[in-house]
């Protein structure tokens, strides 16, 4: 499983219209609403790293009312206690 943080800038007049498209997107799992020079945080977990590249490149980019992102990819986890909280069933 491959995570990326998106950092976005989007127009603010539409802020949570904006955040509620880009959570509808397939491999999106989590959009936060945040304070500083950004803002939105989008979380994508998908299989692979071409993945990443479809979902930020293709769709979460053309969102109307995104002005721009910034994309980092993980590659290490120290706490996994909250991923095994969200993915745990019958728990």
């Amino acid at each position: 499983m491959i995570t990326a943080i998106v950092f976005v800038t989007a127009d603010v007049a539409q802020i949570p219209q904006v955040a509620q498209r880009i959570a509808d997107i397939d491999g999106v799992s989590e959009v936060y609403s945040v304070t500083g020079k950004i803002d939105l945080i989008a979380l994508v977990r998908v299989r692979t790293i071409d993945d990443v590249a479809g979902v930020v490149t293709e769709r979460l980019n053309k969102v109307a009312g995104v002005l721009s992102t910034e994309t980092h990819v993980a590659f290490r986890a120290y706490s996994t206690h909250d991923l095994e909280a969200a993915f745990a069933i019958g728990d």
